[in-house]
């Protein structure tokens, strides 16, 4: 299949969606390649198989270190399994290289529908780590959230995708993006970059029916921090890949008579003050599926009773030390500074859940895991301030360009930067 375009878009999530939306809404021509489906089912682990990155043995895939790497591969990327978290971050950062995001964030924020999780749909357990994190000197807040409360049904099954439809996803925008002329190939899986005299010519790829070829006045790659660098370095630029991060995290599990965290949305609160010096947040999390507790645990995160199941994240700030190969392959490992800040947000969880009538008997940690990839083709070394690399017309606008680890849920500030860029080039 050969097709030409004006702007050509590498993924469909948070990036690529807006792009795509601020793009086509400006009259310009936009094709997406998206290398998964448009999933219908959504909601239950049986159904996550099917767009979750998976080895041959339906377990999440790692890095060679063994780390557990939570990634999807669908329409609308990572905001249809995200825990519909909308914080702003890395604000400051991108303001001292010269990127003010304030109006977008402002705008993406109206229009995700981002309001503080009410009181009322917190469980039981939720609720006593309020008073306990208050007594012991600590400050759990209401996490803000793209979610509309009006049509949660407190499943607990967000990272699942919504099947309520409660939580705002990138597909909104997709949406809006195709009602005003904007073309999606699915199932195709771009691996390089065509480039003709310093300059970007379009991609070429594999797709249902083999080949592929699209042609395209600009590219922008928006298919994630592990993708994205393949592709680049495939392309010829060897210096995207390094510097890989994951927002390393861990959950902290306990059992407590009388209460559990099952019915409520995930990460509902979320307590910040570790945030800058200890490079920790926490939050309210179990994995009410045995079967991902296995996974993340072992028997004994198996073994849990869910109907006592009570839970903290533990999620950190890691060290840049991971790599993308071209092959595709990842490497990323817990440096000792990593291990350090895991330590220290474990001991104040159990503390937390200690305060609630938890069992300290009973604490399981899982192994670390990461949901948040990105650093690998940051702004500086394979990106300048406009987000394009040294080959013309080509940009990154996903995780990848993000400067360091920000130790918090980045969707909306992808969104925020996404919006930014699409009125950039749309000019």
């Amino acid at each position: 299949m050969k097709k030409h375009s004006e702007y050509l878009i590498v993924g469909s999530g948070a990036g690529g969606a807006t792009l795509a939306r601020e793009l086509s809404n400006a009259g310009k021509e936009v094709l997406i390649v998206e290398a998964g489906r448009r999933e219908e089912r959504l909601g239950t682990l049986r159904d996550s198989f099917g767009y979750f990155d998976m080895t041959a043995y339906k377990t999440p895939s790692t890095s060679r270190e063994g780390v557990i790497l939570w990634r999807t591969i669908m329409a609308g990327g990572s905001t249809v399994v995200s825990c519909g978290n909308g914080t702003r971050c890395l604000q400051e950062d991108f303001k001292d290289l010269g990127i003010d995001l304030e109006i977008e964030f402002r705008e993406a924020e109206e229009e995700m529908g981002i309001v503080p999780t009410p009181r009322e749909v917190l469980s039981e357990a939720s609720l006593n780590m309020l008073e306990a994190s208050a007594d012991l000197g600590y400050t759990m807040e209401p996490m803000p959230k793209f979610v509309d409360f009006s049509r949660c049904i407190r499943c607990g099954c967000c990272v699942f995708g919504c099947a309520q439809g409660a939580k705002w996803t990138a597909l909104e925008y997709l949406n809006d993006a195709l009602s005003h002329g904007t073309e999606v190939i699915y199932e195709t899986t771009v691996e390089e970059v065509m480039i003709e005299d310093g300059k970007v010519a379009g991609v070429r790829g594999r797709g249902k029916n083999g080949y592929v070829e699209v042609w395209a006045d600009h590219v922008i790659l928006a298919a994630g921090a592990l993708a994205t660098p393949v592709i680049l370095q495939n392309s010829g630029l060897e210096c995207a890949g390094k510097g890989l991060f994951i927002d390393a995290f861990v959950n902290v599990y306990g059992r407590a008579e009388g209460m559990h965290q099952v019915m409520e949305p995930a990460m509902a609160l979320v307590d910040h003050e570790f945030h800058d010096d200890g490079g920790f947040i926490l939050s309210p999390y179990i994995n009410a599926s045995r079967t991902v507790r296995f996974m993340e645990a072992g028997r004994r995160g198996f073994m849990m009773p869910t109907d006592k199941l009570v839970g903290i994240m533990v999620k950190t700030s890691d060290d840049p030390s991971g790599r993308v190969y071209p092959s595709g392959k990842v490497s990323k490992a817990i440096t000792r500074d990593d291990r350090k800040r895991i330590d220290d947000g474990v001991a104040v969880a159990k503390e937390i859940l200690e305060g609630i009538g938890a069992d300290p008997s009973s604490f399981v940690v899982s192994k670390p895991e990461g949901a948040h990839v990105g650093g690998t083709a940051t702004i500086g070394t394979v990106v300048d301030g406009y987000l394009e690399t040294r080959v013309r017309n080509l940009h990154v606008c996903d995780a990848s360009v993000l400067p360091h680890s920000p130790g918090m849920p980045p969707i909306l500030t992808i969104v925020a930067l996404a919006k930014w860029l699409g009125k950039a080039l749309a000019h």
